[in-house]
């Protein structure tokens, strides 16, 4: 476990830094870096959001990383060309930690993939 454990944190600091390079400040924990797949995915760009809208940015990264396990499954935008998502199968129990790993697993394999 603890091999898994260092393994995904030099993975994790590689894609810390990439972000850093890609948008000149390094992104300081996983909700930064949701908020930022979360602006990807909307593909609206850089510009002023609420705090409604960022909660909704991260959730929509949430939903596209979570895609990959079947969890969750695109339905479509908006008028305002926000994704939707729809939960698909039930989310498995995981401590807050072990949430963190595999958001971060799953962060690293979406810019991997995706971007």
């Amino acid at each position: 476990m603890q091999a898994e454990d260092n393994e995904l944190n030099l993975k994790w600091n590689v894609l810390l830094d990439k972000l850093q390079e890609a948008v000149g400040k390094r992104p300081a924990d996983l909700n930064a870096v949701l908020f930022l797949i979360g602006v990807q995915e909307l593909g609206q760009g850089i510009k002023q959001f609420s705090k409604e809208q960022k909660q909704d940015l991260m959730h929509i990264a949430i939903c596209k990383l979570l895609s990959y396990s079947g969890i969750y499954e695109f339905v479509g935008t908006d008028e305002q060309g926000w994704p939707h998502w729809k939960l698909v199968k039930n989310l498995p129990f995981l401590d807050l930690l072990d949430q963190e790993k595999l958001l971060k697993s799953l962060a690293i394999d979406y810019f991997e993939k995706e971007v």
